[in-house]
């Protein structure tokens, strides 16, 4: 497990998930507020099934990798983030990062997405796509005022956005992106 400092000053232990994360994770989804539960998955959840732990912990770390974090005194899971590689682009990678709602604003998914970056770049990845909800207009919005952010698809109530990865550590535009998505969870945009 690797020491990461965040912004705050603190700092996490983060490691790659392992298949007996599953309780932390299921854990850690039960303390999500339901906003936030809405906002990473884009759909009303009340729980994790079986087979939705499986996938999320049981990855091969080449194609599908997830990176977990840690509070250094109880041990508690705090975040994950996540990059699962697209069949038919292999440079490009869907990537998602969920804090736990007691961590937000300290730098922990800043944290997270420069890991797992790292991992993504090692692996060949070039360019990240996440999800934003379409009814969400103030972000999408900000969004292309950030800079070379684009909009790649638009469906079932979401927005598919693309941004390359810079060749180390975390452009501006990622950075910004993860704020901005911080924020408008804060304000309680769905």
């Amino acid at each position: 497990m690797r020491s990461v400092r965040l912004r705050d000053g603190s700092h996490v232990g983060v490691r790659p998930i392992e298949p007996d994360d599953k309780e932390r994770l299921r854990e850690g989804f039960a303390a999500m507020s339901m906003d936030s539960r809405y906002e990473r998955f884009l759909t009303p959840l009340d729980h994790m099934s079986d087979s939705m732990l499986r996938y999320l912990t049981e990855v091969d770390h080449h194609d599908h990798e997830a990176l977990i974090a840690f509070e250094p005194d109880s041990g508690r899971g705090i975040g994950v983030a996540r990059y699962v590689r697209d069949t038919n682009d292999p440079d490009t990678a869907e990537a998602a990062v969920t804090v736990a709602d007691d961590w937000h604003g300290r730098g922990l998914g800043t944290a997270l997405l420069f890991e797992i970056a790292e991992h993504a770049r090692g692996e060949g990845i070039k360019r990240f796509t996440a999800y934003v909800l379409a009814r969400n207009a103030d972000m999408i919005d900000i969004l292309f005022r950030l800079g070379p952010a684009k909009i790649v698809d638009r469906s079932n109530g979401t927005v598919k956005i693309e941004a390359e990865l810079p060749p180390a550590g975390l452009t501006d535009q990622l950075r910004g992106l993860l704020r901005l998505a911080a924020q408008m969870t804060k304000k309680g945009s769905p």
